[in-house]
């Protein structure tokens, strides 16, 4: 049995545990979003010669105790997206449709990291 004493103790304790498993949750469901992201822009790039696609990778931007950042991007095609993604004028004139695919892994992952989210905390 607990005294009143130590009952602050104890409740404290149990909230630091859940952040703990809290923050984990957070850190796993935002790396599994990121390799998603990765994938599914990788998968929908218009291939070529196949570089721009085998481009794109996740890189880890902060990380301290409570939150973690990652960021997907291309790693030596990054001056490409944008004009494969909207589309482009031709040297000669005329235009060059755009190709979607970074938009579309972005919504999905925004969606995914939610979901992951709330099913961890629940």
């Amino acid at each position: 049995m607990t005294s009143i004493d130590d009952m602050a103790d104890v409740i404290m304790k149990g909230l630091t545990e859940y952040a703990d498993l809290a923050d984990t949750a957070m850190k796993a469901a935002v790396k599994k979003t990121a390799t998603s992201v990765k994938k599914e822009i990788s998968t929908n790039a218009p291939k070529s010669s196949g570089k721009y696609r085998k481009s794109w990778t996740t890189k880890k931007t902060k990380e301290n105790s409570h939150t973690l950042e990652m960021t997907v991007h291309s790693k030596d095609r990054y001056r490409l997206a944008h004009l494969l993604e909207k589309g482009h004028a031709k040297r000669n004139g005329g235009r060059v449709s755009g190709k979607p695919h970074i938009a579309p892994a972005e919504a999905h992952g925004e969606d995914m990291l939610t979901d992951l989210i709330k099913e961890a905390l629940s």
